[in-house]
């Protein structure tokens, strides 16, 4: 399989939820729209410092990891931000490689948007076509039931 990318658009979360109430306009939003390596074997999104300063995330923590070419550090994460692909969207927090040459779309934004990487095309798809699929639990006494929508 070759190197897939996807379009996305990164959204500051907190400016969202101000614009949604009125407290900024809504293209007071920073977002940024670009193309990012789908990378199932990251476990969720890797933004590079430029990109977090220019949507205006705040650091939440310092993580310790280990790169994929075994290069061990201590990384920021940074959000909430919003991730965007067509009609889908989660919210979650990215790891901040400083001089990142590319933006990472992991596994954990990935799940959350119930997408996967179609190797035949070589391309991002949704999971379950193209409606998002959520499975939820209702508890009914000592049983529980999935809900699943009609597909």
């Amino acid at each position: 399989m070759s190197t897939v990318y996807t379009e996305i658009t990164l959204r500051n979360a907190i400016d969202a939820a101000n614009a949604e109430t009125g407290i900024i306009k809504e293209q007071e939003i920073r977002q940024t729209t670009l193309h990012a390596l789908v990378d199932t074997g990251a476990w969720t999104l890797v933004i590079n410092e430029a990109i977090r300063k220019k949507l205006g995330l705040r650091v939440t923590r310092t993580d310790s990891g280990t790169l994929a070419d075994g290069t061990r550090g201590s990384y920021s994460m940074a959000g909430p931000l919003e991730v965007l692909w067509k009609d889908r969207g989660t919210i979650c927090e990215a790891l901040v490689i400083p001089h990142a040459d590319e933006i990472l779309l992991g596994a954990i934004p990935l799940e959350a948007m119930d997408l996967i990487v179609n190797p035949r095309k070589e391309e991002v798809v949704g999971a379950h076509g193209d409606q998002p699929l959520h499975s939820v639990k209702r508890y009914s006494g000592n049983r529980e039931q999935a809900l699943l929508p009609d597909c």
